[in-house]
C-alpha cells in the first residue's frame, strides 16, 4: 500500500505523539507499505516555523524522513491536474495539494482533519 502522510501525521509519527493512533502506527511502521511525505508538507511546516507557530528544524525532519525509510514526494503535473479536480469544501492549499497527491499516486491518505472526508479521497483515519 502507498500511504501518503498528512503534516500533521509526520509530525506526530517523528514526535511518537500519542494522538497518533494504534492503526496508522502500524500501518506507517510496516515495511511492506511505502509512506510518502510530500514536499507540500515540508513547506506548510517551513511556512509554520517562519511564522512562529511551530517550533522544529527542517534538517531534522530531512534526516528523521531517510532514517524511517519515508519517500519524499515531489509536485508534479499530475497532482496539479488532480487538484482542478478536487471541490471546494475548504480553503486550506496544502490539505488540497495533499489529497490531490494521494489521488494522482493512487495512495491512501492518513489524517486526522475531518475536512478531508468530504472530499472523497480514499482515507486512514490518523487517531
Amino acid at each position: 500500500m502507498k500511504l501518503l502522510l498528512d503534516t500533521h501525521v509526520l509530525l506526530w509519527w517523528l514526535a511518537d505523539d500519542t494522538r497518533l493512533g494504534r492503526r496508522a502506527r502500524e500501518l506507517i511502521a510496516d515495511p511492506a507499505h511505502d509512506v510518502l511525505v510530500s514536499a507540500v508538507s515540508l513547506w506548510e511546516i517551513a511556512v509554520k516555523v517562519r511564522v512562529g507557530k511551530l517550533e522544529a528544524s527542517l534538517a531534522d525532519i530531512s534526516a528523521a524522513l531517510q532514517n524511517n525509510g519515508f519517500l519524499r514526494l515531489g509536485l508534479e503535473d499530475t497532482h496539479l491536474r488532480a487538484l482542478m479536480a478536487l471541490p471546494l469544501h475548504h480553503r486550506d492549499p496544502f490539505d488540497h495539494l495533499l489529497m490531490a497527491q494521494a489521488v494522482a499516486e493512487g495512495a491512501v491518505f492518513c489524517s486526522d482533519d475531518v475536512n478531508m472526508e468530504k472530499y472523497g479521497v480514499r482515507m486512514i483515519a490518523a487517531a
